[in-house]
Parts: C-alpha cells; sequence; structure tokens
C-alpha cells in the first residue's frame, strides 16, 4: 500500500497540466504545419500504444497485466473509441480553429454532463451548488462566445468543442461503471490500442484526404516529427502517468480541481508561443474564470464516498486508471457527480 502524500500528489498534478497545456499549443503548431485532426489523432494513438505496450512488457508483472476477458473487450472498446480516439480529434478540429484555452474552455463542460447524468440519469443526490455551477458555466461560455452580437467564433469549432465534451463525460460514464478494476498502464494500453485501431480505419476510408508531406517540414523553427514526438511521449504518456499516480496521493476531487490549471496555462502558453489569434479579450476571460468557477461548485456538488489507500498503479494493478478517470471514483454503482475532472482527454 501506497502512504498518501498530498504534496507530491499536487505537484504530480501541476506537471500533468503544464505538460497537457502545452500540448496543446504544440498540436495546434503540427495542425497548422498541415496535418489534419484525423491524421494527428491517429500518431498519437499508434506512438503511444507502442510505448505504453513497451513498459507493459517490461514492468512488473509483464503481459499479464493486459489479459481480458470477452466480457470486458466491449466496454474497453467504448472506453478507447470515446475518450481517446473521438475527444481528442474533436479537440483537435476545436484548437485549429479556435484560441486553444477557449477551445480548452468547451471541453471543460463535461464535468456538467456528468453531474447532471448523476442527478437525473441515476437519481443520485447533490448539493444545490451545482445548479449554481451549471448557471455560472453556461454564463460563462456565453460570454467566452460574445453571444450579445455577432458570433465571432468558428461555429464548427464550438461545436466540436462542444462534441469532446459530450463524449468525454460519456468516457467518464463508462470508466466509473466497469473500468476503475485495471491499473493505470494496461488500461491506456487497451484505450490507445482501440483508438490506433479506429484511427487506422479511418485512414483507410479517407484515403487520399490528409498528405503526410508536413511531417518533414517545421513550424515554429521545430521540426514537425520532434514535434509529433512531444504529443506522443510528453503530451499523452508520462502526463497520463503522472494522474495516475497523483490519484494514489490525493481525492479524485481534489485531483480534478488542482487539474483546472490546464485551460490557464493553455491559454497562456499559446499566447506566448503563437501570438496571433490566441489573444483573448475581457470579455473572454471574464468568461472563462466563470467557466471554471462553475467547473470547480460541479466538482465539489456531491459528497464522496471514503476513500481508501490505492495500491501502486504499475506494479499491482487496482489503481485508479488515467488522466480522464481522475474524477471517476466509483460510487454506489454510478458516477460520484461533482468529482469528475476534465480533460483529457483531454483529451488535450
Amino acid at each position: 500500500m501506497t502512504t498518501p502524500r498530498p504534496a507530491l500528489g499536487v505537484a504530480m498534478v501541476l506537471g500533468s497540466g503544464a505538460l497537457f497545456a502545452v500540448n496543446g499549443t504544440v498540436s495546434k503548431l503540427v495542425l497548422r504545419a498541415g496535418l489534419n485532426a484525423q491524421q494527428l489523432t491517429l500518431l498519437r494513438a499508434l506512438g503511444a500504444v507502442a510505448g505504453l505496450l513497451l513498459l507493459s512488457l517490461v514492468l512488473r508483472p509483464g503481459a499479464r497485466r493486459l489479459r481480458v476477458t470477452p466480457r470486458q473487450i466491449p466496454l474497453l472498446v467504448a472506453y478507447g473509441l470515446t475518450g481517446f480516439f473521438l475527444v481528442p480529434m474533436l479537440y483537435f478540429v476545436a484548437i485549429s480553429r479556435l484560441p486553444v484555452g477557449l477551445g480548452l474552455l468547451f471541453e471543460y463542460s463535461a464535468p456538467l454532463l456528468v453531474a447532471l447524468w448523476a442527478r437525473f440519469g441515476q437519481r443520485h443526490r447533490v448539493r444545490p451548488r451545482l445548479w449554481a455551477g451549471l448557471a455560472l458555466s453556461l454564463a460563462g461560455l456565453g460570454c467566452v462566445a460574445e453571444v450579445w452580437g455577432e458570433l465571432k467564433l468558428d461555429g464548427l469549432g464550438m461545436l466540436a468543442g462542444l462534441g469532446a465534451a459530450v463524449f468525454l463525460a460519456v468516457y467518464y460514464v463508462l470508466g466509473a461503471r466497469g473500468v476503475q478494476g485495471r491499473d493505470a498502464l494496461s488500461l491506456c494500453t487497451w484505450a490507445f490500442g482501440a483508438s490506433a485501431v479506429a484511427g487506422l480505419l479511418t485512414r483507410a476510408v479517407t484515403a487520399g484526404t490528409g498528405s503526410w508531406e508536413p511531417l518533414t517540414g517545421s513550424a515554429a523553427g521545430v521540426p514537425v516529427a520532434l514535434l509529433c514526438g512531444y504529443v506522443v511521449v510528453l503530451g499523452s504518456i508520462v502526463p497520463y502517468l503522472l494522474v495516475a499516480g497523483a490519484m494514489r496521493h490525493l481525492p479524485a476531487t481534489s485531483v480534478g480541481i488542482v487539474g483546472m490549471v490546464e485551460p490557464v496555462l493553455a491559454a497562456a502558453v499559446a499566447w506566448v508561443v503563437i501570438g496571433d489569434g490566441e489573444t483573448l479579450n475581457a470579455a473572454q476571460l471574464g468568461g472563462g474564470a466563470l467557466v471554471l468557477l462553475g467547473v470547480a461548485l460541479a466538482e465539489t456538488a456531491r459528497v464522496a464516498t471514503p476513500r481508501q489507500t490505492a495500491p501502486d498503479a504499475v506494479t499491482l494493478g487496482t489503481a485508479p486508471p488515467t488522466r480522464p478517470l481522475k474524477g471517476a471514483d466509483h460510487v454506489e454503482g454510478g458516477v460520484e457527480a461533482g468529482a469528475v475532472g476534465p480533460v483529457g482527454t483531454r483529451s488535450s
């Protein structure tokens, strides 16, 4: 058993948030170089599953951690398709058309959807603050989109961001209902594997819609291939495992709330590195703050079941799984409203 060390847990969440935040800008640079969202999702999945397979074989108990029963396969496939294929692909579409910080904010509405599902779909009791959180988040998204005047944000980008939030919410629900018994490494490996297969099938159907030539070029003075390497290693594998480790030291709600540093850092990094098109006006900055405050209220809208210390996430195989599950603790056979932290997914 691991002795909880809250300070270490916070450091791990902040570290993962910083890596995910930089990943948003890196991904946008790759997209601007000429790769499309489907291609980047495929590269990310293929690279991540290769790296995670290697780790799974090297670390104890080896290949045994990847064993599954026939009944587990449909859930693992659905889990991978929603959280590791559809969420990132829609997120990439969103940030290719919107500032990185705003694309991430739309995705960050996923915890509200999960909280509403817990209240109305599972009939769980929630605190009144959920409704305040929902109202603040809706108002914040309205400020971000500046709905009082002519629509200034790209409509397809907004729809992609909201679509990513919907699939991220489905992903949380799937995780809370049936995959929390697997260790982080095997769960990520299976999920990225499902994403890679889906990406290959999509590529086969849409052959000729995107060239791989941009991989030989550069963006912002950095080789695109190197940027893709960041997306795979430091933008996916490392931060996922950091959050999985943090779950052994912090409650799910704390992980979710501390992780909300990500959209703030993502917006700042994009503004510094990309500059043009990433600047947010006062209304959008205020709206972003309202969204994050609303999500924080939703995160704490339900009293969590007492949480036991989780065993080692890599060697014993019983720790809460990955970043997208950082708030999806199993409660009364369903989703714990108010303890689901985004994204993801992501997502990013």
